[in-house]
């Protein structure tokens, strides 16, 4: 009897989206339960297998749920290690990749929602703040193709799911990421190669419209 795989989704978070490409690396099929978490009522489901923080990403293995997708991207290296690892087997490797992707969730991905959501001067800095924290990254990509050499890893899965957010960054914020941080374009361009990302990660026009909808919803609540 195989692994039962149940990955509790939402179509457009960046988070499953890290699970489901470090699943497609091990070639691991899976069940996507899609959830809405626009609407204020939670899927039973969700709040059955996450009651703590009622969020996806959660993993279902045999029945069992793993939370939170740095955590689950981990576990998933660990159970099927023998299938195109994510993690590096040196144990300094692996402690410097982890430290990126803790940078990555601390950096990118609440200030990349401060840029299309916020207000111009909340903007502005967010801008400023991503943009920087992207010149960090690049100079830690340095000349290499994938931020583990000439592997695609930890970190990679880390931060491709924001690729499907550059246009609405750029819209938001008005500014240009070929410009601005162009190793890290050619980087995103090079992930999106492979089909375990490409397969991943939603279209990005269907994100921003996604974005710009939630933004105007939020908006009129306020008022």
């Amino acid at each position: 009897m195989g692994d039962e795989l149940v990955l509790v989704d939402f179509w457009s978070s960046p988070f499953t989206a890290r699970v489901k490409i470090a699943l497609r690396e091990k070639g691991l099929e899976f069940e996507s339960a899609e959830v809405d978490l626009v609407s204020s009522v939670k899927s039973p489901l969700l709040l059955e297998m996450n009651p703590v923080h009622k969020q996806v990403p959660v993993l279902i293995h045999n029945g069992k749920p793993v939370c939170e997708s740095t955590i689950i991207v981990q576990y998933i290296d660990e159970v099927w290690r023998d299938k195109a690892p994510l993690l590096p087997s040196d144990p300094y490797e692996r402690a410097h990749a982890r430290f990126w992707a803790d940078y990555i969730d601390r950096k990118i991905y609440s200030t990349a929602r401060l840029v299309w959501m916020g207000t111009s001067e909340v903007q502005e800095t967010a801008k400023k703040d991503i943009i920087e924290s992207f010149k960090v990254l690049e100079s830690e990509l340095g000349e290499k193709p994938f931020f583990g050499g000439n592997i695609f890893g930890f970190v990679d899965v880390s931060l491709i799911p924001i690729s499907s957010r550059f246009y609405t960054l750029e819209k938001g914020g008005n500014f240009s990421l070929a410009d601005e941080c162009p190793k890290l374009v050619s980087w995103a361009k090079r992930c999106m190669e492979r089909e375990s990302v490409s397969k991943s990660l939603p279209d990005q026009y269907k994100i921003y419209d996604f974005a710009m909808d939630l933004k105007k919803k939020r908006g009129s609540q306020q008022q």
